[in-house]
């Protein structure tokens, strides 16, 4: 007897989990926000707001969130400017859910949509932006050059665009204790408080992000005018703000 096809869906769903993707997310949604403030010690809050300023929005931007999940960012740049409007996109339904439910709460319905989508294919027009920013996510994203070039391509001339990344230090006094929290403080309370094994995935991603001189470099490569680089706490995370290259500028 002939077995029926198996769908799409299931399909995907029997397919592994990839590291970083969606679908990882997706399991860690519902707590993804109270994990953010243990594991960071409740410091991803001062640095997020750090990036958003690093935007110098004006009323009428409009602000593209990419790697938004749960909404923090994107809810925090409509605080911060109230004649913004901002656009989250996030590969995980779970997240913008999560973020959704957040938005509506916190009044910002009318400021802020969320759309699940890809960072490395974005469905917006040429400069489409007056500003983007990414938090905690581009170490995620698969083909990073190609998303940094889709961040490029959507802002205008003259935009900002503010990376703000988790970052293994390496030198300093207390880069030993801080690898110490990185390698095993925060894949062990992530996997505690969460039950879920994929935030060991946290250690791993970060050890292997690039140092910061030398992401700044494939910023640079792919388009973009690195204006500054802020490392934050012992180099334990770091802000990268940049701009779309100009005609004559190059890479």
């Amino acid at each position: 007897m002939t077995e029926p096809p198996t769908s799409d869906a299931a399909q995907a769903a029997s397919r592994p989990v990839r590291p970083g993707s969606g679908r990882m997310f997706d399991r860690i949604a519902g707590r993804y926000d109270a994990l953010n403030r243990v594991i960071s010690l409740g410091l991803d809050q001062p640095w997020r707001r750090r990036t958003i300023e690093a935007l110098s929005l004006e009323p009428g931007h409009r602000v593209l969130d990419l790697a938004t999940g749960t909404g923090d960012m994107a809810i925090l740049a409509a605080r911060a400017e109230p004649g913004v409007e901002v656009v989250g996109v996030d590969p995980s339904t779970a997240m913008l859910d999560v973020g959704r439910d957040k938005v509506t709460r916190d009044g910002f319905a009318e400021r802020i949509v969320l759309r699940e989508g890809d960072g490395e294919d974005l469905p917006f027009a040429d400069d489409a932006f007056d500003a983007a920013m990414i938090a905690f996510g581009i170490r995620n994203v698969a083909d990073r050059p190609r998303a940094l070039r889709e961040m490029a391509r959507v802002v205008r001339p003259g935009g900002r665009i503010a990376i703000l990344e988790a970052n293994e230090p390496r030198r300093g006094p207390l880069a030993p204790l801080a690898r110490l929290h990185v390698h095993h403080v925060m894949p062990r309370i992530g996997a505690w408080l969460s039950g879920a094994a994929e935030y060991r995935y946290l250690q791993t991603s970060i050890e292997a992000f690039p140092q910061p001189e030398a992401f700044a470099d494939v910023m640079r490569a792919q388009g973009l005018v690195v204006e500054r680089v802020e490392r934050m706490l012992f180099d334990v995370a770091c802000l990268f703000v940049a701009r779309p290259a100009g005609p004559q500028e190059g890479s």
